[in-house]
């Protein structure tokens, strides 16, 4: 088996978020276009969303990236910045942000734009304050990303989350 389909193979889920005339859409992303940030970019840009789409992908119950774009704009963020050691979709999201590889594999921080959801509903500080939360799973993050945001269910149900 190839290292990348190792890498693919750890992926819990990837998922596309998009508002046409105000409605979500959550649709499943194939995960041979998870290799890296401008792959998954170029994916979500055929998305029809009013304010363009937003790829939300949880790997190995560890770590997770949301990349959004819109126009020729690409935003990231990613939950965890140690894990560039081990996933090139992370180490191409730091390289994205213009970031080093992280040193101490001990500083587990996210990097990147805190409020790439700001504007949808979800601010840079509740962002901050929900990556901060270690005993949460990436999945649980994210589901909390898409209640704020608006797709919450369309997100649980996507995901296999039961709606507390």
């Amino acid at each position: 088996m190839s290292e990348q389909s190792d890498q693919i193979e750890g992926v819990d889920f990837a998922l596309a978020a998009y508002r046409e005339e105000g409605v979500w859409t959550v649709q499943e992303i194939a995960h041979d276009l998870l290799t890296d940030v401008e792959t998954l970019a170029h994916a979500l840009r055929r998305f029809p969303g009013d304010n363009g789409a937003v790829g939300l992908v949880a790997v190995d119950e560890d770590f997770f990236v949301i990349v959004r774009v819109v126009g020729a704009t690409t935003r990231v963020l990613l939950s965890d910045v140690t894990a560039a050691d081990e996933w090139e979709l992370a180490a191409s999201a730091v390289e994205h942000l213009g970031l080093p590889l992280p040193e101490d594999e001990d500083e587990a921080e996210p990097a990147g734009d805190l409020g790439i959801l700001a504007d949808a509903g979800m601010s840079a500080m509740d962002m901050g304050i929900l990556l901060d939360d270690l005993d949460l799973y990436p999945d649980e993050m994210l589901s909390e990303v898409a209640r704020k945001v608006g797709f919450g269910e369309l997100f649980d149900d996507a995901v296999g989350l039961t709606s507390a």
